[in-house]
């Protein structure tokens, strides 16, 4: 029997609390892995460029928040697919989970080409506006053109895994970024350690890597049994199934651009603060997401399991679901934080072992992993209310409390008070604003009553 079609039916049946774990799990080691590409080029270029090693650094992570905002308001899209497949998969139709499958595959490679042509086009006057120091600037350009060019692949891995995810199958995905990533460290090494490049070697093994583990995905795809079989012959574009995955999609897109939007200007701020703050906010960046990876794959565990529940009208196993993602969220979470700022120091260092980019690194690593809790909180619910189709009220939630309050936080106190720290007080106080606000929207929606 297909491993995917035995995972679908758990869904819906039996005990829940291993079956979130069992979901959680290999997706939040599948967000760390993805991490730990960008983590590998900084660690790379940071230690083995000589002199060069912090301008790099700074390099590479001023692309962090840019690439996020391109790559995440596809992120959002491809929710729309899993929620779709999720959905179609409890109520038991077959054809919907086909034509899903095999729009969103055309949506990826389409709508990866159309941007990486225009981000090519754009790449230097976008990056010029980040306030990115003389040093590191061409540097950052160069990276961006790199990474950009494998956006038909990166985001085609994106979405198989959005399938993946949609069946309830987490591992899939996981275990074809194990192979990529062990070649992306070998090719980082390759590059700059052998070949002595800089950021244009670990951008091209980053690429390199990403099309390996979409290759691997679309292999399983065409050989899977289940619902989420890939067939040549039946890649079309079906625009009943496309307008339901925009429904869902397209808020959850406009929330992850915005929000990147955000993290963009504050980018910019602590670029301003000169190189030494860049590369130690873009090292303790590379630690801190660690932790986020954790608490988002309770929220899409959250999402799945509410979907194909809410498919199959179980509503009684919809909100058990919610009361469990958050009670085993925020005991491994909590792990998590601690774990983060007891070797906070020391996983900086890994990075660059510069006292005061210790220092300036570990600030950041502290005050957002324990703000991560608040994360837990509201991901958690707006998965659970997306996996009933509501996606636009948590993303408009999303989107005032969190980006608006940044927004008016760069602009009004952080022009009296311009220091590192002052730029992250921030991210606590929008976070546990956006908890609050979206536990008022559960309340308000409720949607247990109203499908019950």
């Amino acid at each position: 029997m297909d491993a995917e079609k035995t995972v679908r039916r758990s869904m819906i049946e039996g005990s829940l609390w291993n079956k979130i774990l069992g979901f959680a799990f290999p997706l939040a080691l599948t967000g760390i892995l993805q991490q730990l590409f960008n983590a590998a080029d900084i660690a790379v270029v940071g230690n083995f460029t000589g002199e060069m090693g912090q301008a790099c650094m700074a390099a590479v992570g001023a692309n962090t928040p840019m690439i996020a905002l391109i790559v995440n308001s596809f992120l959002g899209i491809s929710l729309g697919t899993n929620v779709v497949i999720a959905n179609a998969i409890g109520r038991r139709d077959e054809e919907a989970v086909h034509k899903a499958v095999h729009t969103s595959l055309i949506v990826a490679v389409i709508g990866g080409v159309i941007v990486s042509l225009l981000c090519e086009l754009l790449a230097e006057p976008i990056l010029r506006t980040q306030n990115i120091s003389e040093e590191a600037v061409d540097m950052a350009i160069l990276y961006f053109r790199i990474y950009v060019g494998g956006l038909p692949v990166i985001l085609l891995y994106n979405f198989e895994a959005a399938i993946f995810r949609g069946v309830g199958n987490t591992k899939t995905p996981f275990l074809a970024l194990v192979i990529s990533g062990v070649v992306n460290v070998g090719m980082n090494l390759l590059f700059v350690v052998v070949l002595h490049r800089t950021v244009d070697g670990v951008a091209t093994a980053t690429v390199i890597s990403n099309a390996l583990s979409s290759l691997i995905l679309l292999f399983f795809l065409k050989r899977s049994k289940s619902e989420v079989k890939f067939d040549w012959k039946k890649l079309k574009l079906d625009w009943r199934i496309l307008g339901k995955i925009l429904k869902i999609g397209l808020p959850a897109s406009a929330q992850a651009c915005v929000f990147s939007t955000a993290n963009i200007i504050i980018q910019a701020a602590i670029n301003s603060l000169g190189t030494t703050v860049a590369a130690a906010s873009s090292a303790a960046f590379n630690i801190e997401i660690f932790s986020y990876y954790v608490l988002n794959s309770f929220g899409q565990a959250c999402t799945t399991i509410t979907g194909q529940n809410f498919g199959a009208r179980k509503i009684d196993r919809c909100m058990k679901t919610l009361k469990l993602c958050l009670l085993e969220g925020i005991i491994i979470e909590g792990l998590m934080v601690f774990t983060l700022i007891f070797w906070g120091k020391n996983l900086i260092a890994i990075f660059n072992p510069a006292p005061e980019l210790v220092e300036i690194g570990y600030t950041r690593v502290v005050l957002i992993t324990t703000a991560h809790l608040f994360s837990l909180f509201y991901d958690v619910i707006s998965g659970y209310l997306r996996g009933y189709g509501i996606s636009l009220s948590p993303a408009i939630v999303t989107m005032v409390c969190i980006c608006g309050i940044r927004l008016v936080w760069i602009y009004s106190v952080f022009t009296q008070f311009h220091t590192f720290k002052c730029i992250m007080t921030v991210y606590p106080i929008s976070l546990g604003t956006t908890a609050v606000a979206m536990f008022i929207l559960l309340l308000i929606k409720r949607p247990s009553k109203k499908y019950s």
